[in-house]
Protein backbone atom coordinates (compact mmCIF):
# COMPACT_ATOMS: atom_id res chain seq x y z
CA UNK A 1 0.00 0.00 0.00
CA UNK A 2 1.43 3.33 -0.82
CA UNK A 3 0.82 5.85 1.73
CA UNK A 4 2.86 8.83 -0.32
CA UNK A 5 -0.35 9.39 -2.64
CA UNK A 6 -2.66 10.41 0.11
CA UNK A 7 -0.69 13.48 2.08
CA UNK A 8 -3.63 15.11 3.49
CA UNK A 9 -4.97 12.14 5.30
CA UNK A 10 -1.06 11.71 6.59
CA UNK A 11 -0.77 15.50 7.63
CA UNK A 12 0.16 16.44 10.93
CA UNK A 13 -3.39 17.96 11.44
CA UNK A 14 -5.19 14.78 10.69
CA UNK A 15 -2.55 13.07 13.07
CA UNK A 16 -3.39 15.46 15.35
CA UNK A 17 -7.06 15.51 14.97
CA UNK A 18 -7.26 11.74 15.70
CA UNK A 19 -5.39 12.11 18.77
CA UNK A 20 -7.72 14.45 20.34
CA UNK A 21 -10.73 12.03 18.86
CA UNK A 22 -9.09 9.24 20.44
CA UNK A 23 -8.11 11.08 23.82
CA UNK A 24 -11.58 11.97 23.88
CA UNK A 25 -12.98 8.10 23.81
CA UNK A 26 -10.24 6.69 25.89
CA UNK A 27 -11.93 9.03 28.84
CA UNK A 28 -15.53 7.05 27.66
CA UNK A 29 -14.92 3.67 30.70
CA UNK A 30 -16.43 1.32 28.55
CA UNK A 31 -15.45 -1.92 30.32
CA UNK A 32 -18.31 -4.73 29.26
CA UNK A 33 -19.81 -4.62 32.28
CA UNK A 34 -20.66 -1.07 31.79
CA UNK A 35 -23.52 0.92 29.53
CA UNK A 36 -21.46 2.10 26.88
CA UNK A 37 -24.42 4.31 25.63
CA UNK A 38 -22.60 7.64 26.64
CA UNK A 39 -19.93 6.89 24.23
CA UNK A 40 -22.40 5.90 21.18
CA UNK A 41 -24.46 9.14 21.67
CA UNK A 42 -21.17 11.19 21.90
CA UNK A 43 -20.51 9.33 18.60
CA UNK A 44 -23.92 9.50 17.38
CA UNK A 45 -24.22 13.13 17.34
CA UNK A 46 -21.03 14.06 16.21
CA UNK A 47 -21.60 12.08 12.99
CA UNK A 48 -25.12 13.25 12.69
CA UNK A 49 -23.91 16.78 12.85
CA UNK A 50 -21.71 15.95 9.72
CA UNK A 51 -24.79 14.62 8.05
CA UNK A 52 -24.14 10.68 8.34
CA UNK A 53 -27.81 8.55 8.25
CA UNK A 54 -27.54 7.48 12.05
CA UNK A 55 -29.16 4.21 13.72
CA UNK A 56 -29.01 3.59 17.01
CA UNK A 57 -29.74 -0.08 17.77
CA UNK A 58 -30.27 -0.51 21.73
CA UNK A 59 -30.23 -3.83 23.38
CA UNK A 60 -33.17 -4.73 26.05
CA UNK A 61 -32.31 -3.22 28.79
CA UNK A 62 -31.41 0.10 26.75
CA UNK A 63 -27.66 0.53 28.47
CA UNK A 64 -25.99 -0.74 25.94
CA UNK A 65 -26.24 0.23 22.29
CA UNK A 66 -24.94 -0.34 18.70
CA UNK A 67 -24.32 2.40 15.93
CA UNK A 68 -24.57 3.01 12.40
CA UNK A 69 -23.60 5.58 10.51
CA UNK A 70 -24.03 6.04 6.78
CA UNK A 71 -22.37 8.25 4.21
CA UNK A 72 -23.17 8.33 0.94
CA UNK A 73 -25.76 6.82 -1.20
CA UNK A 74 -28.36 3.80 -0.41
CA UNK A 75 -28.82 2.01 -3.39
CA UNK A 76 -25.46 0.80 -4.16
CA UNK A 77 -23.35 -1.99 -2.63
CA UNK A 78 -21.05 -0.24 -0.16
CA UNK A 79 -18.58 -0.89 2.44
CA UNK A 80 -18.48 -1.43 6.23
CA UNK A 81 -15.84 -0.04 8.52
CA UNK A 82 -16.58 -1.94 11.74
CA UNK A 83 -15.33 -1.63 15.54
CA UNK A 84 -16.26 -2.18 18.99
CA UNK A 85 -16.29 0.20 22.11
CA UNK A 86 -16.25 -1.93 24.68
CA UNK A 87 -12.45 -2.36 26.63
CA UNK A 88 -11.62 -5.11 28.57
CA UNK A 89 -11.15 -4.61 32.50
CA UNK A 90 -8.12 -2.16 33.39
CA UNK A 91 -7.56 -3.21 37.31
CA UNK A 92 -4.18 -4.53 37.34
CA UNK A 93 -1.64 -2.64 39.20
CA UNK A 94 0.92 -2.16 37.20
CA UNK A 95 -0.66 0.51 35.40
CA UNK A 96 1.42 3.67 35.11
CA UNK A 97 -1.37 6.12 34.67
CA UNK A 98 -5.00 6.83 34.70
CA UNK A 99 -6.20 4.00 32.35
CA UNK A 100 -9.31 6.15 30.90
CA UNK A 101 -7.08 9.67 30.47
CA UNK A 102 -4.72 8.99 27.49
CA UNK A 103 -1.28 10.50 27.35
CA UNK A 104 1.58 10.30 25.04
CA UNK A 105 5.29 9.58 25.28
CA UNK A 106 8.41 8.63 23.05
CA UNK A 107 5.89 8.52 20.06
CA UNK A 108 2.97 6.28 21.80
CA UNK A 109 -0.35 7.01 23.40
CA UNK A 110 -1.39 4.96 26.74
CA UNK A 111 -4.87 4.04 27.88
CA UNK A 112 -7.17 1.37 27.99
CA UNK A 113 -8.75 0.85 24.74
CA UNK A 114 -5.98 2.93 22.63
CA UNK A 115 -4.41 -0.26 20.34
CA UNK A 116 -7.91 -2.62 21.13
CA UNK A 117 -9.78 -0.81 19.48
CA UNK A 118 -10.40 3.22 19.94
CA UNK A 119 -7.46 3.50 17.90
CA UNK A 120 -9.18 2.73 14.80
CA UNK A 121 -12.11 4.64 15.77
CA UNK A 122 -10.55 7.72 16.45
CA UNK A 123 -9.27 7.55 13.18
CA UNK A 124 -12.75 6.87 11.62
CA UNK A 125 -13.90 9.70 13.70
CA UNK A 126 -10.87 12.08 12.01
CA UNK A 127 -11.69 11.25 8.45
CA UNK A 128 -15.45 11.67 9.28
CA UNK A 129 -15.35 14.83 7.83
CA UNK A 130 -13.42 14.06 4.83
CA UNK A 131 -16.23 11.58 4.11
CA UNK A 132 -18.73 13.98 4.68
CA UNK A 133 -17.50 16.31 1.83
CA UNK A 134 -16.50 13.57 -0.58
CA UNK A 135 -18.84 13.03 -3.76
CA UNK A 136 -19.53 9.40 -2.66
CA UNK A 137 -20.26 7.05 -5.27
CA UNK A 138 -20.88 4.22 -2.99
CA UNK A 139 -21.81 4.59 0.88
CA UNK A 140 -19.94 3.83 3.65
CA UNK A 141 -21.29 2.40 6.85
CA UNK A 142 -19.60 3.16 10.13
CA UNK A 143 -20.96 0.51 12.65
CA UNK A 144 -20.13 0.59 16.32
CA UNK A 145 -20.92 -2.64 18.85
CA UNK A 146 -21.18 -3.01 22.68
CA UNK A 147 -20.23 -6.62 24.61
CA UNK A 148 -17.63 -7.46 21.45
CA UNK A 149 -15.31 -8.30 24.46
CA UNK A 150 -17.25 -10.79 26.11
CA UNK A 151 -18.75 -12.38 23.47
CA UNK A 152 -19.88 -10.72 19.91
CA UNK A 153 -23.05 -9.94 21.68
CA UNK A 154 -23.74 -6.62 20.20
CA UNK A 155 -22.79 -7.01 16.31
CA UNK A 156 -25.54 -9.61 15.30
CA UNK A 157 -27.47 -6.75 15.55
CA UNK A 158 -25.70 -4.80 13.02
CA UNK A 159 -25.21 -7.78 10.72
CA UNK A 160 -29.02 -8.18 10.40
CA UNK A 161 -29.61 -4.79 9.93
CA UNK A 162 -27.78 -4.13 6.88
CA UNK A 163 -28.51 -7.44 5.88
CA UNK A 164 -32.03 -6.63 5.52
CA UNK A 165 -31.38 -2.81 3.79
CA UNK A 166 -32.56 -3.02 0.03
CA UNK A 167 -29.03 -3.14 -0.64
CA UNK A 168 -26.74 -4.38 1.55
CA UNK A 169 -22.69 -3.63 1.56
CA UNK A 170 -20.20 -6.25 -0.18
CA UNK A 171 -17.32 -5.83 1.85
CA UNK A 172 -16.63 -5.41 5.67
CA UNK A 173 -13.04 -3.81 7.03
CA UNK A 174 -12.85 -4.49 11.06
CA UNK A 175 -10.41 -2.56 12.85
CA UNK A 176 -9.06 -4.77 15.04
CA UNK A 177 -5.18 -4.27 15.58
CA UNK A 178 -3.30 -5.88 13.16
CA UNK A 179 -0.30 -3.63 12.64
CA UNK A 180 -1.89 -2.26 9.61
CA UNK A 181 -1.56 -5.82 7.74
CA UNK A 182 -4.19 -7.39 5.64
CA UNK A 183 -5.82 -10.44 8.08
CA UNK A 184 -7.89 -12.79 5.74
CA UNK A 185 -9.06 -15.62 8.74
CA UNK A 186 -10.37 -15.50 12.14
CA UNK A 187 -11.07 -18.42 13.99
CA UNK A 188 -14.43 -18.92 16.21
CA UNK A 189 -15.57 -20.00 19.31
CA UNK A 190 -18.19 -21.65 21.39
CA UNK A 191 -17.98 -21.44 25.10
CA UNK A 192 -19.29 -23.71 27.55
CA UNK A 193 -19.93 -24.10 31.11
CA UNK A 194 -20.28 -27.59 32.35
CA UNK A 195 -22.27 -28.01 36.66
CA UNK A 196 -21.73 -31.73 37.68
CA UNK A 197 -24.27 -32.82 40.10
CA UNK A 198 -22.66 -35.71 42.43
CA UNK A 199 -23.40 -37.10 46.25
CA UNK A 200 -22.09 -36.07 49.49
CA UNK A 201 -20.85 -37.98 52.31
CA UNK A 202 -17.85 -38.26 54.29
CA UNK A 203 -14.82 -39.34 52.25
CA UNK A 204 -14.39 -42.69 53.95
CA UNK A 205 -17.02 -43.46 52.37
CA UNK A 206 -15.88 -42.49 48.89
CA UNK A 207 -17.22 -45.85 47.18
CA UNK A 208 -20.43 -44.98 48.24
CA UNK A 209 -20.59 -41.61 46.55
CA UNK A 210 -20.71 -40.16 43.15
CA UNK A 211 -17.11 -37.85 43.08
CA UNK A 212 -18.46 -34.32 40.79
CA UNK A 213 -14.49 -33.33 40.79
CA UNK A 214 -13.64 -36.68 39.56
CA UNK A 215 -16.56 -37.03 36.88
CA UNK A 216 -15.77 -33.97 35.91
CA UNK A 217 -12.06 -34.86 35.47
CA UNK A 218 -13.46 -37.98 33.20
CA UNK A 219 -15.40 -35.00 31.02
CA UNK A 220 -12.22 -32.93 31.24
CA UNK A 221 -10.16 -35.93 29.90
CA UNK A 222 -12.37 -36.21 26.76
CA UNK A 223 -12.45 -32.74 25.82
CA UNK A 224 -8.50 -32.86 26.25
CA UNK A 225 -8.63 -35.98 24.04
CA UNK A 226 -10.77 -34.04 21.07
CA UNK A 227 -7.91 -31.59 21.55
CA UNK A 228 -5.12 -33.90 20.52
CA UNK A 229 -7.35 -35.48 17.58
CA UNK A 230 -7.48 -31.60 16.10
CA UNK A 231 -3.97 -31.51 16.82
CA UNK A 232 -2.68 -34.51 15.09
CA UNK A 233 -5.81 -35.09 12.09
CA UNK A 234 -6.76 -31.51 11.71
CA UNK A 235 -8.78 -30.22 9.35
CA UNK A 236 -5.47 -27.83 8.93
CA UNK A 237 -5.01 -24.41 7.70
CA UNK A 238 -1.45 -23.60 7.23
CA UNK A 239 -2.40 -20.15 7.61
CA UNK A 240 -2.75 -19.55 11.37
CA UNK A 241 -0.25 -19.79 13.33
CA UNK A 242 -2.09 -21.81 15.40
CA UNK A 243 -3.11 -24.50 12.20
CA UNK A 244 -6.08 -26.06 13.45
CA UNK A 245 -8.55 -26.11 15.90
CA UNK A 246 -8.07 -25.88 19.70
CA UNK A 247 -9.95 -27.13 22.93
CA UNK A 248 -9.49 -26.94 26.59
CA UNK A 249 -10.13 -26.13 29.26
CA UNK A 250 -10.08 -22.97 30.95
CA UNK A 251 -11.52 -22.46 34.68
CA UNK A 252 -12.62 -25.56 37.32
CA UNK A 253 -13.83 -25.50 40.71
CA UNK A 254 -15.46 -27.55 43.26
CA UNK A 255 -15.04 -29.25 46.73
CA UNK A 256 -15.90 -28.00 50.05
CA UNK A 257 -13.27 -30.12 52.32
CA UNK A 258 -10.49 -32.77 52.66
CA UNK A 259 -12.97 -35.55 53.93
CA UNK A 260 -16.21 -34.73 51.94
CA UNK A 261 -16.45 -36.49 48.65
CA UNK A 262 -17.48 -33.07 46.53
CA UNK A 263 -21.05 -33.19 45.70
CA UNK A 264 -20.86 -30.39 42.88
CA UNK A 265 -18.26 -29.03 40.29
CA UNK A 266 -18.16 -26.71 37.56
CA UNK A 267 -16.00 -26.24 34.77
CA UNK A 268 -15.92 -23.82 31.89
CA UNK A 269 -14.32 -24.86 28.17
CA UNK A 270 -13.90 -23.77 24.33
CA UNK A 271 -13.27 -24.59 20.87
CA UNK A 272 -12.01 -22.27 18.87
CA UNK A 273 -12.87 -23.46 15.06
CA UNK A 274 -11.04 -22.39 11.86
CA UNK A 275 -13.38 -21.76 8.93
CA UNK A 276 -14.98 -25.12 6.65
CA UNK A 277 -15.33 -26.75 9.47
CA UNK A 278 -18.52 -27.71 11.53
CA UNK A 279 -17.98 -26.76 15.04
CA UNK A 280 -21.67 -27.30 16.12
CA UNK A 281 -21.41 -30.77 15.05
CA UNK A 282 -17.76 -31.23 16.71
CA UNK A 283 -19.57 -29.65 19.87
CA UNK A 284 -22.49 -32.22 20.08
CA UNK A 285 -20.56 -35.07 19.08
CA UNK A 286 -18.56 -34.56 22.18
CA UNK A 287 -21.30 -33.60 24.54
CA UNK A 288 -23.12 -36.74 23.34
CA UNK A 289 -19.82 -38.53 23.83
CA UNK A 290 -19.90 -37.33 27.48
CA UNK A 291 -23.07 -38.35 28.38
CA UNK A 292 -22.70 -41.47 27.16
CA UNK A 293 -19.88 -42.33 29.14
CA UNK A 294 -19.87 -40.22 31.94
CA UNK A 295 -23.45 -39.35 32.75
CA UNK A 296 -25.28 -42.30 32.05
CA UNK A 297 -22.88 -44.71 34.80
CA UNK A 298 -23.77 -41.85 37.03
CA UNK A 299 -27.36 -42.01 37.12
CA UNK A 300 -26.81 -45.27 37.38
CA UNK A 301 -25.14 -45.26 40.64
CA UNK A 302 -27.63 -42.16 42.14
CA UNK A 303 -30.55 -40.72 40.54
CA UNK A 304 -30.58 -37.38 39.94
CA UNK A 305 -26.82 -36.74 39.38
CA UNK A 306 -24.95 -36.02 35.80
CA UNK A 307 -23.96 -33.09 33.99
CA UNK A 308 -25.37 -29.76 32.90
CA UNK A 309 -23.93 -28.19 29.67
CA UNK A 310 -25.28 -24.58 29.18
CA UNK A 311 -23.48 -22.26 26.22
CA UNK A 312 -22.26 -19.07 27.44
CA UNK A 313 -21.83 -17.31 24.26
CA UNK A 314 -20.59 -18.61 20.33
CA UNK A 315 -19.35 -16.54 17.73
CA UNK A 316 -18.15 -17.55 14.02
CA UNK A 317 -15.10 -17.76 12.31
CA UNK A 318 -14.30 -15.46 9.33
CA UNK A 319 -13.62 -17.18 6.13
CA UNK A 320 -11.06 -15.84 3.53
CA UNK A 321 -12.60 -12.96 1.37
CA UNK A 322 -10.19 -12.70 -0.87
CA UNK A 323 -12.22 -14.27 -3.96
CA UNK A 324 -14.62 -11.87 -3.32
CA UNK A 325 -16.20 -9.32 -5.38
CA UNK A 326 -16.09 -6.67 -2.54
CA UNK A 327 -12.21 -7.64 -1.92
CA UNK A 328 -11.55 -7.47 -6.05
CA UNK A 329 -13.01 -3.98 -5.69
CA UNK A 330 -10.45 -2.48 -3.30
CA UNK A 331 -7.59 -5.24 -3.42
CA UNK A 332 -5.44 -2.51 -4.77
CA UNK A 333 -5.93 -0.44 -2.12
CA UNK A 334 -5.46 -3.11 0.84
CA UNK A 335 -1.91 -3.23 2.82
CA UNK A 336 0.59 -5.99 2.91
CA UNK A 337 -1.00 -9.44 3.73
CA UNK A 338 -0.33 -10.96 7.51
CA UNK A 339 -1.99 -14.29 7.46
CA UNK A 340 -4.65 -15.24 9.39
CA UNK A 341 -5.15 -14.67 13.21
CA UNK A 342 -6.63 -17.24 16.11
CA UNK A 343 -8.32 -14.32 17.75
CA UNK A 344 -11.67 -13.40 17.52
CA UNK A 345 -13.27 -10.60 15.90
CA UNK A 346 -16.59 -9.50 14.40
CA UNK A 347 -15.44 -10.50 10.90
CA UNK A 348 -17.45 -13.71 11.15
CA UNK A 349 -20.84 -12.53 12.32
CA UNK A 350 -20.56 -10.11 9.38
CA UNK A 351 -19.98 -12.54 7.29
CA UNK A 352 -22.10 -15.72 8.55
CA UNK A 353 -25.21 -12.97 9.83
CA UNK A 354 -25.02 -10.59 7.65
CA UNK A 355 -23.62 -12.20 4.21
CA UNK A 356 -20.78 -9.96 3.81
CA UNK A 357 -17.57 -10.61 3.32
CA UNK A 358 -15.01 -9.14 5.90
CA UNK A 359 -11.11 -8.52 6.64
CA UNK A 360 -9.43 -7.79 9.46
CA UNK A 361 -7.34 -4.10 9.12
CA UNK A 362 -6.31 -1.76 11.83
CA UNK A 363 -4.11 -0.06 13.91
CA UNK A 364 -1.57 -1.27 16.60
CA UNK A 365 -0.52 -5.20 17.87
CA UNK A 366 -2.78 -7.68 19.13
CA UNK A 367 -0.07 -7.79 21.63
CA UNK A 368 -0.61 -4.35 23.33
CA UNK A 369 -4.13 -5.84 23.68
CA UNK A 370 -5.67 -6.39 27.30
CA UNK A 371 -2.21 -5.69 29.00
CA UNK A 372 -1.39 -2.41 31.30
CA UNK A 373 -0.06 0.32 29.63
CA UNK A 374 -1.68 -0.69 26.74
CA UNK A 375 -0.81 1.59 23.61
CA UNK A 376 -0.98 1.95 20.13
CA UNK A 377 2.17 4.04 18.04
CA UNK A 378 1.71 7.10 16.62
CA UNK A 379 2.84 5.82 13.43
CA UNK A 380 0.03 3.23 13.32
CA UNK A 381 -2.36 5.42 13.49
CA UNK A 382 -0.92 7.84 10.28
CA UNK A 383 -0.89 4.69 8.55
CA UNK A 384 -4.26 4.05 9.28
CA UNK A 385 -5.31 7.41 8.42
CA UNK A 386 -3.62 6.84 4.73
CA UNK A 387 -5.44 3.55 4.39
CA UNK A 388 -8.77 5.28 4.97
CA UNK A 389 -8.35 7.97 2.94
CA UNK A 390 -7.18 5.71 0.09
CA UNK A 391 -10.12 4.34 0.48
CA UNK A 392 -12.40 7.02 0.68
CA UNK A 393 -10.73 8.80 -2.85
CA UNK A 394 -11.49 5.27 -4.94
CA UNK A 395 -15.32 5.56 -4.30
CA UNK A 396 -15.40 9.62 -4.72
CA UNK A 397 -16.73 10.99 -7.85
CA UNK A 398 -14.14 12.35 -10.15
CA UNK A 399 -14.86 16.46 -10.17
CA UNK A 400 -17.17 17.11 -13.40
CA UNK A 401 -15.65 19.66 -16.12
CA UNK A 402 -16.00 23.14 -15.95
Amino acid sequence: MSMQSHPSYLSDDMLARAKAQLATLIGFDTVSKRSNRPLIDHMAAYLGDLGADITILPDESGEKANLIARFGPADVPGLVWSGHTDVVPADEPEWESDPFEMIERDGYLFGRGTCDMKGFAACVMAVAPELARAPLSRPVYLCFSYDEEVGCLGAPAIARHLAALPVSPEFAIIGEPSMMQLITGQKGKIAMRAEITGTSGHSSFAPQHVNAIEHAAEAIGRIAARARRYLSEGPFDPDFTVPHATMLTTMIDGGVATNITPDSAGFTFELRSISGMDPEADMDALLAEIEAEVCVPMAAKAAGTGIRFDRLFAYPAMGDARDTAGFARYADLLPEWGGKVSFGSEGGVFEQIGGVPAVIVGPGSIDQAHKPNEFVALEQLRQCLGFLGSLIEAISEPPTAG
